[in-house]
């Protein structure tokens, strides 16, 4: 374990809490919602006793972890929910479900998970009684569960999952893509205007919520009537560059892209926008990742004559993809459904500039210190402005240069103790009883 991410001590709390943490996915060895939530166990065990309900899925990675990091264990204890032949794993058949239009089945396993969840908790309750509880994973709004009916204080988050997708982008994704997001659209707007349980879990949670980006944070507020705090729910990689790479003269202009080849990533985005740049720019793309999509975006980088320029890495060890990026002279990111990208952060962690659309959590972690946010308005004229962004850093280096090392300032912002103080600042405001909610 990278030593930031030790338990250590933060800001002062006038006592240690016992805090009951819901972390269904949690795992010292996995990114996204596995990262998530151990990232932020171990942001509370740095100041409180910990007990965390997680999936049993995950015992032998944490248990490892924990033989490893004696702190930690001491901290942080670890109940493994009963597995029930109901709940999920990732088994083949699960991961089909989980990736097919079957993933309502999914999200009812969960809810059967925190249901016997809640048993376990209030049982652990009883015997030896908590100070707060957190529910930290998953973090879409439509499952707060049922820890929330503990005679304590409650705190949730980072949530997300409120906003929708631009609807004027969905023609850009595909049939397929167009469709999914559309319904989900549909059905994301339903939920928030007919689900009683979160609205129940923001009326217990009062001052106590975490919004994961601003988007989010303003569609609480319009929802549920609740203020609340703005927590990017991913930290740091654990490898964080000490310099930056510098473009020589007659040198390519070497961009990079990387993540799961899905339409909501909008890849074409950036290749229209290359087709666009200037006929004497030399430039390289390098993209990473792979998924549904590849096929169609390599027919179309061959059908706008940029296949010679794209180098298509497909999956590959960690160290490499870091590898390019930080070789890299942009990093680019056209999602138009997000939370946090984990590669925003490991860009910045490299001394890469980003550039990406000015909404979901690039708005709050890109500023004008690291990269260029452009403006989400059309297709057509986001096209225009990513060319018109990579352009102008391809033609200022110094400028280039700057943004860089103001990316390896930018990553310290978003360390596990800088999260580790903001929740101390939030469970003292829970446990005096203090709340912050605007009545709608």
């Amino acid at each position: 374990m990278a030593p930031e991410d030790r338990p250590g001590p933060t800001a002062d709390l006038p006592r240690r809490l016992k805090v009951l943490v819901s972390a269904y996915a949690c795992n010292p060895y996995k990114g996204s919602e596995e990262g998530v939530g151990w990232g932020w166990v171990t942001a509370i065990a740095r100041s409180h006793d910990v007990c965390v309900l997680t999936a049993d899925y995950h015992r032998e990675d944490i248990e490892k972890a924990l033989a490893e990091d004696p702190v930690l264990r001491g901290r942080a204890k670890f109940v493994y929910v009963p597995s029930k032949p109901w709940h999920y794993r990732p088994t083949r058949g699960w991961k089909f479900i989980e990736n097919s239009v079957l993933k309502p089945i999914m999200n009812l396993s969960y809810a059967m998970w925190q249901r016997d969840a809640y048993k376990v908790g209030r049982e652990l309750h009883g015997q030896t009684p908590f100070d707060l509880v957190h529910l930290v994973t998953y973090v879409g709004f439509r499952f707060p569960g049922r820890l929330w009916k503990l005679d304590v204080p409650f705190v949730w988050g980072p949530i997300g999952g409120l906003e929708n997708t631009p609807w004027r982008f969905l023609p850009m994704l595909g049939l397929g893509g167009c469709l999914y997001y559309a319904g989900r659209n549909v059905v994301n707007t339903l939920q928030k205007l007919l689900l009683g349980s979160p609205r129940k879990a923001f009326a217990k949670a009062g001052g106590g919520v975490i919004a994961a980006t601003e988007g989010i944070r303003d569609e609480i507020l319009k929802w549920y009537g609740r203020d609340s705090e703005v927590i990017c729910e991913i930290g740091p990689p654990p490898d964080i560059a000490r310099d930056h790479s510098e473009r020589q003269p007659g040198e390519p202009l070497r961009i990079s892209w990387g993540g799961l080849h899905l339409p909501g990533k909008a890849l074409p985005l950036l290749l229209r926008a290359l087709a666009k740049l200037p006929d004497g720019l030399d430039w390289r793309l390098e993209v990473l990742g792979d998924g549904p999509c590849t096929p169609g975006w390599r027919k179309l980088a061959g059908r706008l004559g940029l296949a010679e320029r794209c180098t298509w890495h497909g999956w590959v060890e960690r160290g490499r993809s870091v590898e390019v990026m930080h070789e890299s002279h942009l990093f680019v990111i056209t999602s138009i459904k997000d939370l946090t990208s984990t590669v925003l952060l490991e860009a910045l962690a490299q001394g890469v500039p980003v550039v990406c659309l000015d909404h979901c959590g690039f708005r709050n972690v890109v500023n004008e210190t690291c990269g260029v946010k452009i403006a989400v308005t059309t297709p057509g004229k986001v096209v225009a402005d990513l060319a018109g962004a990579i352009t102008a850093l391809a033609e200022d280096e110094p400028r280039r240069c700057k943004l860089a090392d103001g990316a390896l300032k930018r990553i310290i912002d978003f360390t596990w103790d800088k999260k580790a103080d903001a929740i101390n600042a939030i469970y003292e405001r829970a446990v005096s009883g203090e709340r912050v909610f605007v009545m709608k």
